[in-house]
């Protein structure tokens, strides 16, 4: 603790000679003497000036009329010149253009005739039934009557598994599409088609089959994809043919 006091006591003396040395190092202030000066002030009033008559507005001057432009100078015409050279006209080589000749004819068109349809062969009429053989039918007669009775069965099933040919009427008639290619050249033509109609109105579509065409290879495959699209009333299976026109309107 002493050492703590010792040490603030030394900084404070320390600080108190450099004090008192700046003030011994300072040098003394002149003394300035006090001069006291009098001034004497009167008020006097002050003479009321006249009031200032207003002057009236003096008017605008007149706006100076703008000055006219002059025209412009009318433009010199051009000096012609007399030129004594006279220049050669060129010749040009007349051009030779081959001649084209064109087609002027067009193909003659064959008209074709449609083909009769076919008239439908009469179909047979059924048998009558025979009758049941008596009981005092010999053993014989019984195997007879027998073989009669299954000859008309038989020739009736092979009648169903053979098609007839026939034309029906369809149900569903779905109109070809004009192929584009041939409809862009302007061909016409007709396409006749073969086909089977299955017991439930379908057309089979394997059995489609072209028997004439005209033009050949043009209509085929668009008759093909309508005619097996066609739909004819449930029956027996049969055979038909069509005849498809294709024309431009």
């Amino acid at each position: 603790m002493r050492v703590v006091f010792a040490a603030c006591g030394g900084v404070l003396l320390a600080l108190l000679l450099f004090f008192l040395l700046a003030l011994l190092v300072a040098p003394p202030e002149e003394e300035r003497e006090i001069v006291e000066m009098t001034m004497s002030m009167a008020m006097v009033e002050a003479p009321e000036q006249p009031e200032q008559e207003t002057a009236a507005p003096a008017e605008p001057p007149a706006p100076t009329p703008p000055q006219a432009t002059p025209p412009p100078p009318a433009p010199m015409p051009e000096p012609t010149f007399d030129s004594a050279i006279a220049l050669p006209e060129p010749e040009v080589p007349a051009m030779e253009t081959p001649e084209v000749e064109l087609e002027t004819t067009l193909p003659e068109l064959a008209e074709a005739q449609p083909k009769p349809q076919p008239e439908p062969e009469p179909r047979p009429l059924p048998e009558p039934e025979r009758l049941p053989a008596q009981a005092s039918m010999s053993p014989s007669q019984n195997s007879e009557s027998a073989t009669e009775a299954e000859a008309p069965a038989a020739s009736r099933n092979a009648n169903a598994s053979t098609p007839v040919e026939s034309s029906p009427r369809p149900t569903r008639r779905v109109p070809p599409e004009y192929p584009a290619q041939a409809q862009r050249r302007g061909l016409e033509g007709y396409v006749e088609v073969r086909f089977t109609i299955g017991t439930d109105g379908r057309v089979e579509a394997n059995s489609i089959e072209i028997v004439e065409a005209q033009p050949r290879n043009v209509f085929d495959r668009a008759a093909r994809q309508a005619i097996a699209r066609w739909e004819f009333p449930e029956g027996e299976l049969r055979l038909a043919r069509q005849r498809l026109e294709f024309q431009l309107r």
